[in-house]
């Protein structure tokens, strides 16, 4: 087995935690946009107030609530895609590490989401739902937290599916990284 197969323990992945710390702060505000963009995609339901209470304008869907978690699905799913992607790429970071690196990032990614998206799509308060006339809006709520995993998954498919498929067993970790360096069996 060449020398830069063996692996050399936690001063590898502390080196991969080093390469990947901006990766993960990264990673962890783009939350910030997927809560957005989920915000803005997802489907609501319009009402208008009456003396009677609500009525609903045009003929809102019973799938409202499933489709809010299904648009959130879609966009943490190819969120963790390119992660998985942009982690393979830092070449000098490939090993054990970035895979911790990936999956709390995209982690805390699909929390920041979850919570930006709720806060922006509040549903509408009591004062709101009182005023005769006033025209209110669904609320944006997450019914499935496990629906938050799917970031993380798809991260760490596309990471270990680029590790299966890499010929070198150094994961072609550039020379002088822990990749590089000759390693002994012992570890």
């Amino acid at each position: 087995m060449p020398p830069s197969a063996y692996w050399r323990g936690w001063p590898e992945v502390r080196e991969d935690l080093r390469t990947g710390r901006w990766l993960l702060a990264g990673l962890a505000l783009t939350g910030i946009p997927i809560g957005l963009l989920w915000w803005l995609l997802a489907p609501r339901a319009d009402y208008r107030v009456t003396d009677t209470g609500p009525v609903a304008i045009g003929s809102p869907q019973v799938e409202l609530q499933m489709a809010d978690d299904a648009v959130l699905v879609f966009l943490l799913l190819a969120f963790g895609l390119l992660a998985g992607g942009v982690g393979w790429l830092l070449r000098r970071g490939r090993g054990v590490g970035m895979l911790l690196v990936l999956a709390l990032g995209t982690s805390f990614a699909a929390v920041v989401a979850w919570q930006v998206g709720e806060l922006v799509g509040v549903p509408p308060t009591p004062a709101q739902l009182a005023e005769v006339g006033a025209l209110v809006t669904t609320g944006l709520r997450l019914g499935s937290l496990p629906a938050l995993a799917v970031a993380p998954f798809g991260a760490l498919l596309v990471y270990v599916a680029a590790a299966l498929m890499s010929a070198d067993e150094g994961l072609r970790r550039p020379v002088g990284s822990s990749g590089g360096l000759p390693r002994s069996p012992e570890g």
